[in-house]
Parts: structure tokens; sequence; C-alpha cells
């Protein structure tokens, strides 16, 4: 799949190609972060609000410039209002999500969870350990808990966009640690 395809088709909610575009970008985003903080759980964090408001705000993209450079700049300015927010040192969570919710149809199984329903339950659970704990956490209250993500979005206190793109993550993780340990 082409990056402008990929595009086009996430304008018009198509999940393979948020998928896609999640997979092809994650580790520029994560890792020009992962230099500015220091800090693998801030970079991880502030990574996954990129994706998240690059999603949400997909349809604003102008595909005349360069799809990574606007998601650095996305990155770069999270950074920022996050700094702005520790000066001002005011501990209140300010919600990203005006109202308007963002979709993310998915009505077939991915490979990621066609994988992980074929596991055994108690090799699944020794593979979900691996995962960092606020992985572990959104994959048990979806999957196991069968949480919505709205409701997820309520038991974690984040924008449901952000429990969105932390799930994708989390199955991606999953699937890769499943498959290493199959070979």
């Amino acid at each position: 799949m082409k990056i402008q395809d990929a595009i086009k088709q996430a304008k018009q909610n198509d999940q393979k190609a948020f998928n896609y575009l999640l997979d092809r970008f994650w580790d520029s985003v994560y890792g020009f972060q992962l230099k500015r903080v220091e800090n693998e759980n801030d970079a991880e964090d502030i990574t996954i609000q990129t994706f998240s408001k690059a999603f949400d705000k997909i349809d604003t993209f102008d595909e005349s410039y360069n799809f990574k450079t606007w998601l650095i700049a996305i990155s770069k300015n999270i950074h920022i209002d996050l700094i702005r927010k520790k000066k001002r040192s005011i501990s209140q969570v300010i919600s990203r999500d005006n109202g308007d919710a963002f979709q993310v149809v998915d009505e077939s199984p991915s490979p990621a969870d066609k994988l992980i329903t074929e596991q055994h339950l108690a090799k699944l659970l020794r593979d979900i350990k691996k995962l960092k704990p606020h992985y572990q956490e959104v994959i048990n209250l979806r999957y196991f808990q069968e949480l919505s993500y709205k409701e997820i979005s309520a038991e974690l206190k984040e924008p449901i966009n952000n429990v969105k793109v932390k799930l994708l993550r989390a199955k991606k993780l999953l699937a890769e640690i499943i498959n290493k340990s199959n070979d």
C-alpha cells in the first residue's frame, strides 16, 4: 500500500489504512520524541496522543505535504503543550475530545485479532504479561472485560482516540510477541 493511498482510505475511515499508517510511522514519531524527552513512557504517551490527534484530524491533512512531517509537527506541538502545562503546574486533565467522536469502524477481525483469539488462554496470558502495564490494561479491558471504547475511555480517564491508538499499538506488539514465541 502506498502512503498516499493509505491517507485517502483513512479519510474514508478505513481501519486497515489507519493500521498501516500507525505501523509505518510509529517508529519515526516515537524516535523523534524519545530524543526530545529522554523518557520511554513519556515518548510513548506523546506518540499515542500524536496519532490520536492526527487520525481525528486526518480530513484536514493537505496531501501536497509530507505526512511524516505533519505527524512530527503535531507531535512537537503536543510536547510543547505538555511543557506549558507543567510550567503552569496545574494538575488539571484537559480532554482533547471536543465532542466530535472519531469513528474507526472495524467490523472484521484484523490479523492481530485472529492471532490473539487462536491462542490458548494460559499462553496468551503469559504473552500479555510481557507487554507494558498500560498495554496490558487496555487489552484486559477490551478483550477480557469486553468494554466498549467509550467505557474504556471512562475507565482510564483518557480521550477515546487515545484508547483506540493505544489498543492498536497493544495488539500489534502482542501479535509480535506471539509470533516470536511461535517460531
